[in-house]
C-alpha cells in the first residue's frame, strides 16, 4: 500500500538521504519524493512511498523520525497518481474543451497538490452554488460560505463553523483560491492533512490564474 508522508527535515546535506536509509531500513520503497517548501533552514517534503503487505504506517513516522531532527507531519494512504508537475497538461485539457473546463479543474487540482478533493462554488445572490466537483468531493448538498467571495487565495480554519461536522471530524485542511474573479472559487479538501504550506497555497493560485484566462479568453 502506497502513502503519502510529509516530513520537515534540517535543510543540510545529506539529510534526506539518511531519511530515505531509515525508510529502506523497514522495507520501505520510495516513489517520489516532492519538495514542498524551504524556510528557516527546513525543508518540508512529501514522500510517496510503498510498504509491504501487513506492516502499518507507525513505522513510518518511527523511521524517519529516527533521524536526527526530522518531524514528521502527517502519514495518509495516496492512492493518486503522481503528476506533481502536470499542470501544463491540465491547462492544454481545459483548453480544447473550455465548456467542461471547470469540471477538468476540479478533477485536476488533486493529483496536482495531493488534496483529497476539490470543489469549484460560484456565488450568487442566494448564497454558494456548487459548479463542478472531483469525484472523491463530498456531497453536503448546500453549503453556507461566508468567506465568499474570495478576493485572493487563502487557507481556511477547519473547525469555523461553516465547516461541515464531518469534514471536521476527519481533521480536514481547507485551501481554497478564486478563479479569475472573487465569486468563483475552487475549494480543495484534505482529510487528515497535512496542512497546506504557504508555497502549495500559491501554486494553487497561479494555476487558478492560468485556468481563469483559458476559460474566460
Amino acid at each position: 500500500m502506497s502513502f503519502l508522508i510529509r516530513v520537515q527535515i534540517p535543510d543540510r546535506p545529506g539529510n534526506l538521504g539518511s531519511v530515505a536509509s531509515a525508510l529502506g531500513e523497514i522495507g520501505a520503497d520510495i516513489l517520489s519524493v516532492d519538495v514542498v517548501e524551504r524556510v528557516g533552514g527546513v525543508a518540508i517534503d512529501d514522500l510517496v512511498v510503498e510498504l509491504p503487505s501487513g506492516r502499518l504506517p507507525d513505522v513510518l513516522i518511527t523511521a524517519a523520525e529516527s533521524v536526527e531532527g526530522v518531524t514528521v507531519d502527517a502519514v495518509r494512504p495516496y492512492a493518486g497518481v503522481l503528476d506533481t508537475h502536470r499542470e501544463l497538461e491540465l491547462v492544454e485539457e481545459i483548453a480544447a474543451e473550455p465548456g467542461r473546463g471547470l469540471q477538468i479543474f476540479a478533477e485536476g487540482v488533486p493529483k496536482i497538490i495531493r488534496s483529497g478533493w476539490a470543489i469549484v462554488f460560484g456565488h450568487r445572490s442566494g448564497g454558494a452554488e456548487q459548479l463542478a466537483a472531483s469525484t472523491s468531493a463530498p456531497q453536503e448538498g448546500y453549503l453556507e460560505l461566508p468567506w465568499l467571495p474570495l478576493p485572493r487565495a487563502a487557507i481556511l480554519d477547519g473547525d469555523d463553523t461553516w465547516v461541515p461536522q464531518t469534514w471536521q471530524e476527519l481533521g480536514t485542511e481547507l485551501a481554497a483560491t478564486p478563479i479569475g474573479k472573487p465569486d468563483r472559487v475552487l475549494l480543495a479538501g484534505r482529510p487528515g492533512g497535512p496542512m497546506f504550506r504557504a508555497a502549495e497555497l500559491a501554486r494553487l493560485a497561479h494555476l487558478a490564474g492560468i485556468v481563469s484566462v483559458v476559460l474566460d479568453g
